[in-house]
């Protein structure tokens, strides 16, 4: 009761300082609640595919990560400020309830046989990237805004492969998701990201913390080129002429 009492304390209080062993509990509590989540969802939709109900986790993060991110903003007129200074209580909660979902999804990939390696290494750069933000207390505006930049596009990006496990394939909508995931990832990724990346590297932040964002960045480039082949393959099959029904073949033939 007097650990959750003054973890409720450091939240209200904008100078209060996190200890440890409360980052520890959040994580620790973080990654139960996203596991719990997935059983439930596994429970409620048992016809659905292993993939799907982690989508739906991975959805639920999405929009709580980019929530919390807006919400430990500090000041409108200037987001990204100040830079390399100690994080604040705001920040730190934001960061661990990402880190959870982070080990989560890593160990659910793992079960689930994904070992792509952009996978991995995605996985891997944000665990520790986070992981060494919330021990040095440090970067949490940087950490918190490439938060806010790497899960905008999230919900769209789950939203088109469900899709498909509802049959739906093929259709204005699925390309309109596909568009719209598209502009959304780079704009945010590709646009934000480097800028976010630059000065996160230039301010006066752990040689680690520069080398994770300098890493995530370079997944999201990667990631943004695959977005660009399949931009222009679904807008190549769109463009294509549909085949004459059978009855035209025939008069043809004839």
């Amino acid at each position: 009761m007097e650990s959750e009492s003054s973890a409720a304390m450091a939240m209200e209080e904008p100078g209060a300082v996190v200890n440890g062993s409360t980052v520890v509990s959040w994580v620790a509590s973080g990654v139960v609640l996203w596991s719990t989540a997935f059983l439930l969802v596994r429970a409620l939709f048992p016809k659905r595919s292993y993939d799907f109900c982690n989508r739906a986790v991975s959805t639920m993060h999405a929009v709580a990560a980019v929530c919390l991110a807006c919400l430990s903003v500090a000041d409108w007129s200037c987001p990204v400020c100040p830079l390399a200074a100690a994080s604040s209580p705001r920040q730190m909660k934001a960061l661990a309830v990402t880190l959870s979902y982070m080990v989560y999804d890593a160990a659910c990939c793992h079960f689930n046989g994904d070992t792509r390696l952009d996978n991995i290494v995605h996985h891997l750069v944000s665990i520790v990237g986070i992981g060494a933000g919330l021990a040095y207390q440090r970067c949490g505006t940087e950490e918190v805004a490439c938060l806010f930049v790497t899960e905008i596009s999230s919900p769209l990006l789950h939203l088109r492969e469900m899709l498909k496990e509802f049959g739906v394939r093929d259709t204005d909508l699925n390309l309109l998701v596909d568009v719209l995931f598209a502009v959304t990832f780079s704009v945010a990724r590709m646009g934000a990201g480097p800028y976010i990346t630059y000065v996160t590297v230039t301010a006066d932040n752990p040689v680690l913390i520069k080398a994770m964002a300098s890493g995530l960045q370079l997944v999201s480039a990667y990631w943004f080129l695959r977005i660009l082949r399949m931009v222009r393959y679904k807008l190549g099959k769109k463009k294509q002429p549909l085949p004459p029904p059978p009855a035209k073949l025939a008069a043809a033939a004839n």
